[in-house]
């Protein structure tokens, strides 16, 4: 999910559960009114929201957002662009997934086909 170009950079994402928009901000090198805009753009990223509309953002989110920064910054995407791969890329994932699975049950409905045998 997260390509590496520039990330390496970046540093080293604490192990916390929430991050507020400043830590998020100076843990993925970008402005904070940034991150509100992208959150209006990409719909996957959508931190929580609690007292006072501060947002806190999880450890899968600050990943989309590195992402978002190399596709943006570092790979030259259109903020349409940027979209659509993020999008295409969740699709492969599912399919891929699924792939899997589908050969999993197949491999059991052939063990339980032998043993019926």
């Amino acid at each position: 999910m997260l390509e590496p170009s520039n990330n390496n950079e970046l540093p080293v994402i604490p192990d916390k559960r929430y991050f507020t928009i400043g830590e998020v901000s100076e843990l993925c090198g970008v402005k904070p009114h940034v991150l509100r805009y992208w959150e209006q753009e990409f719909t996957e990223l959508s931190p929580v929201k609690r007292r006072g509309n501060r947002r806190y953002y999880q450890r899968h989110e600050v990943l989309l957002i590195r992402q978002i920064r190399s596709l943006l910054y570092e790979q030259g995407y259109t903020i349409s662009g940027a979209r659509s791969h993020l999008t295409t890329d969740k699709a492969v994932e599912d399919s891929n997934c699924s792939k899997k699975e589908i050969r999993n049950m197949i491999l059991e409905l052939e063990d339980i086909l032998e043993f019926l045998k």
